[in-house]
Formats: C-alpha cells, structure tokens, sequence
C-alpha cells in the first residue's frame, strides 16, 4: 500500500472515508453530529497524506500553535488491522520533522481503544489544559461547540 501525497482528484473520495471510519464510534454509543465532515473543509492537498491509489484511509494535518495538528486519520474498516493507520502517523511525523515542527499535537476520545490508547502506544502524552496554547484552546472549544466531544476527548502531543 503507498502512503503519498495527496492530489487534487483524491479529495472528493476523502469524506466517504471518513463516514465509514465513523460508523464504527456507533457501537460505542458515539454519534457524530450531522454535517460536514472534518475533511470536507480541506481544499488544500498538501495537508493530506493519502494511502493507496484510490485512497483507503488519509491523515490530515494542520498548524496550531506553530505546532504539526493532526487533525484526523481514517481509514476504511475493510482496510483496517493492516497497519495502513500506523504508516500514515508514521509520514505524518516524518513530514512534521521535516518541517521543523517541535511535536505533533492532536485530539481524540480517551476510552476509544484506537483513539487515545494507540497513540500512547505510539509514543504520544495526554497534555493538560494548562499546557494548551491558545490556538489549542479555542480548537478545544469549538469541537464542543460543534458537538464533537460526544466521548470524554484528551488532548494528545508527541514531542519531535
């Protein structure tokens, strides 16, 4: 499986992926609020690390706080236990790094065994509120505003 870059035409496949990565919350009891979803904001595929040709799963990054966000990473569920998620934090960390990014930052649900418990495998803290900067802050905020923390959520940070 490539892990590349996304494209221009990899976008437009990007949100059914993420529709089939979230049905699996739904056993959990987490639903997510209708609307968009978080890649349907993203125009710009240099923020987009894709996996495969046509896409099975993508991360998608940011910059908050002068820091690499990983904002999300889905992958179909058919494609899943295959480590395709693993080698995509693996590129997003590697492109962080080569950015000159301190650390990768990102948010999560803290009981979700691929949430929060794989990312502390992976080498990732839970940061406190204090150690948030502002742009984390208002991040945090507006997830709850828009009805994303349905679960207790953490925020997570892997230092570079």
């Amino acid at each position: 499986m490539v892990i590349r870059q996304a494209e221009p035409a990899d976008l437009a496949a990007l949100a059914a992926i993420e529709r089939a990565a979230d049905r699996m919350f739904v056993p959990l009891g987490i639903v997510f609020p209708p609307g968009p979803t978080v890649v349907e904001g993203c125009d710009d595929p240099g923020r987009v690390i894709v996996a495969g040709r046509p896409p099975v799963g993508f991360a998608l990054v940011g910059v908050i706080d002068g820091l690499t966000h990983l904002e999300q990473i889905a992958v179909r569920p058919e494609h899943g236990n295959r480590g395709i998620g693993i080698r995509l934090l693996d590129a997003v960390l590697a492109a962080a790094a080569r950015a000159g990014s301190a650390a990768v930052t990102l948010t999560t649900f803290r009981d979700v065994p691929w949430n929060a418990p794989w990312y502390a495998r992976r080498g990732f803290r839970v940061v406190r509120p204090d150690e948030w900067g502002p742009e984390l802050t208002e991040l945090v905020e507006h997830e709850r505003v828009l009805g994303v923390d349905v679960g207790p959520r953490v925020v997570m940070r892997m230092d570079l």
